[in-house]
């Protein structure tokens, strides 16, 4: 053996492994074995905080039940704080995207907690008589619990991160809502004029959209408190001591700040993934309102001569090589491409959900960087909407008034006063002169100037629920 390597032993044979490694045999055979996607569980940092909050909470449970001695106990302990804290997560070097289920991803975790514990008991890397990472950090353990498990806890905290870009996202439309709350423009229905409303309506309804999907979340949320921790193999609890399901959950809400709770049954909690697909099931709607938000937000400031042009939104950069002056609404667009990559994931999803058999479902992998990727990108979706497009957006309510004022949408406001066929009537009659609709009924004697004003005179009158007098 040289200088830069250590030799260690797993099922298949011998390994070289990196003398300086956290990480040992099996985590190296995987990564020989997956070179799928170039995205180690390194990078998913909730993830592997997750990892040692499980794998904490477990040697602290099985120590208060007699199973691990006290060195051992707070070795692992030790390693697992240092790994929350941000430590040693480069050593996490498998692939997200594996097949065993997660073993790979256990035995990583648990290879870069035994060698940083016996390091911290005085001893080397890979001397594994002294402390193991099956016999002693997966004690009372498998990857079948620990996997989902972590997958889980790390979902819900990269769910509070979503949560706290999406509050950020709503205050910013609420803000405009209120700036814009006097500008009278045209509401617009198959893109056609409809009926007025102001530009702070518009706004608002962004706002709530926000607030509705930020409740579902958090009900999603909910479902991914539940675990089979404790149920090790397939959930008959194998191997584990009859109070360590409970006794290991109580720690690991302790540690990891996330409410978990012992399934009912830990035999279907293994084998079923209903909670993350309905999680994710709430990030496609959420990615389906914010697509169809960023398409607004691109409509109207279309133009901006040449279009809609009701709103401007902040220039952040040249928008072409060859078209001076150009500006594109990159912001929207880079959100809608999120929205599509969401709702893909979303069929990754279903189809592993659907994929498990018996009493495991293998697919849990390919579902934990499906739903990573989603909440992250969603999340810098959000920040970046709100902080680089929405806090700058402009508009010109003189020129947003005009758009009314022509518009022949503004006869709905008179069918009260004149019935459907007469406003038709003058409809068509200022489609076909060009004339205002205020013009057409005030030449033809249809109403008054005061009665005119009773109906137009504010924006309110016309953007509200109101009595009406028929004088038909």
């Amino acid at each position: 053996m040289s200088a830069e390597v250590r030799r260690e032993q797993d099922l298949i044979g011998w390994l070289d492994v990196p003398a300086d490694a956290y990480y040992g045999v099996h985590t190296v055979r995987a990564s020989l074995n997956f070179p799928i996607s170039g995205v180690s569980i390194g990078l998913y940092t909730h993830f592997v905080v997750a990892l040692a909050a499980v794998k904490e909470a477990a040697a602290i449970t099985n120590h208060e039940l007699g199973l691990l001695d006290g060195p051992r106990s707070r070795a692992i302990v030790a390693a697992c704080r240092e790994i929350r804290a941000g430590g040693l997560h480069e050593h996490f070097i498998v692939d997200v995207v594996q097949g065993g289920a997660g073993t790979s991803t256990n035995m990583n975790a648990n290879e870069v907690i035994a060698n940083r514990a016996l390091e911290l008991m005085g001893a080397e890397r890979g001397q594994y008589s002294v402390l193991h990472p099956l016999d002693h950090v997966n004690l009372g353990q498998s990857t079948n619990d620990v996997y989902p498990t972590a997958l889980r806890v790390g979902l819900h905290h990269a769910a509070e991160d979503l949560l706290t870009a999406m509050a950020g996202l709503r205050r910013s439309f609420a803000a405009k809502a209120e700036e814009f709350e006097d500008h009278l423009k045209m509401g617009r229905t198959q893109l056609q004029d409809a009926v007025p409303m102001t530009l702070g309506q518009e706004f608002r309804t962004f706002a709530v959209m926000m607030a509705e999907d930020e409740q579902r979340l958090r009900e999603a949320m909910d479902l991914t408190r539940e675990v089979n921790l404790g149920g090790t193999a397939i959930g008959t609890g194998l191997n584990s001591h009859i109070d360590y399901s409970r006794l290991a959950c109580r720690r690991l809400a302790e540690i990891s700040g996330v409410r978990v709770v012992p399934a009912g049954d830990l035999i279907e909690a293994t084998q079923d993934v209903g909670g993350l697909v309905q999680l994710h099931s709430v990030l496609k709607r959420i990615a389906v309102k914010l697509s169809k938000v960023a398409n607004d937000l691109r409509l109207l400031s279309s133009g901006p001569r040449a279009g809609l042009g009701e709103i401007q939104l902040p220039a952040v950069q040249a928008g072409s090589s060859i078209m001076p002056g150009k500006v594109n609404p990159v912001i929207p667009e880079v959100v809608n491409q999120v929205a599509y990559s969401v709702v893909g994931n979303d069929v990754t999803i279903t189809m592993a959900a659907e994929s498990g058999q018996l009493q495991l479902n293998a697919f849990e992998p390919i579902m934990a960087r499906a739903l990573f990727s989603s909440l992250g990108e969603l999340r810098s979706a959000c920040t970046v909407l709100g902080e680089r497009c929405v806090d700058g957006i402009t508009a010109d309510p003189v020129a947003l008034l005009a758009t009314v004022e022509r518009s022949i949408g503004l006869v709905t406001a008179l069918v009260p006063y004149l019935g459907y066929k007469t406003s038709t009537e003058v409809a068509q009659q200022a489609m076909a002169t060009g004339a205002s609709v205020v013009d057409v009924v005030r030449e033809s004697g249809l109403m008054s100037d005061t009665e005119l004003a009773d109906v137009f005179g504010s924006p309110h009158l016309l953007t509200a629920p109101g009595i009406r007098l028929a004088v038909l």
